[in-house]
């Protein structure tokens, strides 16, 4: 009996743990024995979110990064989160331009596979039709998450039915994606068989976090129930808000008979590596959770409430943390119990903020709140659970009427090029300019100059010297070998 890997370390672990903030030279660093490390899937963060987050706040250029992964993990299949978007939550994009950016990627040798959730959005019905091919056309495979949720709709029949409809797009992997780390054991003993049962032979994953410290208990328990695909993550980027440690599961997995093919000893290097990164920079390491039940009663994710936090304290509101989070349960009710995953957590948070602020529940409302109960976002989006009385209250708001009538023609990838890039520019640089709209932050990013570089394992001197150099009590260093020596004085401005 053969386990399998799928690495999240420097995609969903570095966006759970140091939100987001993996440079390239990290990546660099440890990309070769990340490749050598026997994984089946490595998760690399090249979708457009995290595009922008390297371009504008790590002052880097993605596309040099999509090259690094190519050039350093070519045995290994590379995988991240996608859909009929480039950034999400902004205006969907003309079909073209998301296939511009995603076959950019495939040609570079950046990217083997495509991972979309299904059943949030209403990408079953509105997107999977043209995307899915698509992202067949250009040479993925597709991997179709269901999202895990606890409600009175999420039920086992519910992941039953959903995953008899994903069927019809041949995905090449089925994966289960607990985003909150909300699953249990006594629910993975049910709810896991059904998805196999209803998988006809698909493969099936299970990808969960460790936000209540259930994780490394659920993945075990699946391993028992027939599941041999599971999403891992390397430490210091395991465990906390991130995956479970590849270490702890693979130990435990071969301890109840099961076999891996995971180098541990080169990934321990890995480990040692990152670490050091982490301390050098002053990132989290991530660290096993303690069990908190609060997290199955609002079911709002890591990455919205540390967001929402951050919100709360420029308003000068931070104490009513706990309010806006109880609220959150009553807006979600009324809505329908939407998935708490993008975009349905942002707003569901969003407008439970906004009532506590208020005093008053729906005196003031997102426009997204409205676009929900006209039916915008899919089959979550304004049906029969949502709250009736709420529904006709936003359908009946004047500004209702001016977000029905309003109705962007799709602008045309020509006509995008035209206003964007002139003759001559690269689709890189255009698809650049059409995630950051506009030049002027990828001028700041070229401005602030080259990547910082993060040495591997392989160059522990010049990793040495460097460290030295940051000390002013070290005048200089002397290195020497037989009859050869080099001396480099260390200069500080007087």
């Amino acid at each position: 009996m053969h386990v399998r890997f799928i690495d999240t370390t420097f995609r969903d672990g570095a966006q759970s743990l140091w939100a987001g903030g993996m440079r390239s030279g990290m990546v660099e660093a440890v990309a070769e024995t990340m490749d050598r490390a026997g994984f089946d899937v490595i998760e690399v963060p090249l979708g457009g979110n995290r595009m922008k987050k390297m371009l504008r706040d790590l002052k880097e250029n993605p596309w040099d990064l999509a090259r690094i992964v190519a050039r350093k993990m070519p045995n290994t299949f590379k995988s991240m989160m996608a859909g009929a978007f480039i950034v999400p939550l902004e205006a969907p994009p003309p079909q073209a331009i998301v296939e511009l950016y995603h076959a950019r990627l495939v040609e570079i040798g950046a990217l083997d596979r495509a991972q979309l959730t299904a059943n949030t959005f209403g990408q079953i019905q509105l997107a999977f039709p043209w995307v899915v091919p698509m992202f067949k056309k250009v040479g993925l495979q597709v991997a179709l998450a269901l999202s895990y949720s606890i409600s009175p709709r999420h039920t086992d029949g519910y992941y039953a039915q959903k995953t008899r409809e994903i069927l019809v797009f041949k995905p090449d992997v089925i994966y289960l994606k607990d985003q909150g780390g909300l699953l249990t054991v006594d629910r993975a003993r049910t709810l896991l068989p059904v998805m196999l049962r209803n998988a006809d032979g698909v493969p099936v994953e299970l990808h969960s976090h460790g936000t209540t410290g259930l994780a490394p208990l659920v993945y075990l328990e699946a391993l028992k129930l027939g599941i041999r695909r599971l999403h891992t993550a390397v430490p210091p980027l395991a465990n906390g808000a991130s995956q479970p440690s590849v270490f702890n599961v693979a130990g435990n997995a071969r301890l109840m008979g099961y076999s891996t093919r995971v180098d541990e000893r080169g990934l321990r290097s890995v480990a040692e590596r990152l670490t050091a990164i982490a301390r050098q920079d002053g990132l989290p390491i991530g660290a096993p959770l303690e069990y908190d039940y609060a997290q199955y009663i609002y079911q709002v994710p890591g990455g919205v409430i540390s967001n929402l936090k951050h919100q709360l304290n420029e308003m000068r509101v931070l104490d009513r943390l706990d309010e806006v989070l109880e609220e959150s349960v009553q807006v979600r009710k009324d809505m329908g119990y939407p998935i708490m995953i993008t975009p349905h957590s942002q707003f569901v948070v969003t407008q439970a903020a906004i009532n506590v602020v208020t005093g008053e529940r729906y005196r003031h409302v997102i426009d997204e709140l409205i676009l929900f109960a006209q039916g915008v976002y899919g089959e979550d989006s304004g049906y029969t659970w949502m709250d009736q009385t709420l529904k006709d209250k936003l359908l009946g708001m004047s500004r209702a009427k001016e977000l029905a009538v309003r109705q962007e023609r799709e602008i045309t990838l020509k006509e995008l090029r035209g206003k964007l890039a002139g003759p001559g520019v690269s689709d890189e640089e255009f698809l650049l300019r059409y995630i950051m709209k506009g030049e002027d932050e990828i001028r700041a990013m070229r401005a602030a100059g080259p990547p910082r570089p993060y040495f591997n394992a392989s160059m522990p001197l010049l990793t040495l010297i460097q460290e030295l150099g940051k000390h002013r009590q070290v005048r200089y260093v002397r290195v020497q070998r037989g009859g050869d020596s080099l001396v480099l004085q260390n200069q500080f401005p007087v």
